[in-house]
């Protein structure tokens, strides 16, 4: 059966806000998760961790440094998004009601990378660099 692709209407701007929203709402639930279950805790910690360092790196719109390109994010987002949702069973709480956080995360990712509006090709960046010349 054949879809229809989703509308691209999420701006990297908007998409910028989101990353920063989501590494916040990990944190916070990993001091929601702290007393009940401690590898949840650690898997919030590792996966809010991730996203933002992963968010500061980016190059979205305005940004002076550039690491990661901006276009590179969907295929970034798809794997942060399997692994919160892999986060449970690889530390052995996936029988746990705490599982029910990172499935909601995954799946928040997926939807976010599938809405935002990425650049076809990746913009060509020339650097040049000087080389010692062998004596």
């Amino acid at each position: 059966m054949a879809m229809k692709p989703l509308p691209r209407m999420i701006s990297p701007r908007a998409h910028a806000i989101f990353d920063y929203f989501a590494a916040g709402s990990m944190f916070a639930s990993a001091a929601w998760l702290w007393p009940r279950n401690k590898r949840a805790f650690v898997a919030a910690l590792i996966c809010a961790g991730t996203e933002l360092g992963v968010g500061m790196l980016t190059d979205y719109p305005g940004r002076v440094r550039r690491v990661i390109h901006f276009g590179a994010r969907r295929e970034i987002d798809l794997g942060l998004a399997a692994m919160m949702a892999t986060m449970p069973d690889f530390l052995g709480f996936d029988d746990e009601p705490e599982k029910k956080v990172f499935l909601a995360q995954g799946l928040a990712f997926t939807v976010l990378s599938e809405l935002t509006d990425f650049p076809e090709e990746p913009e060509s960046v020339e650097r040049s660099r000087t080389r010692p010349r062998a004596a």
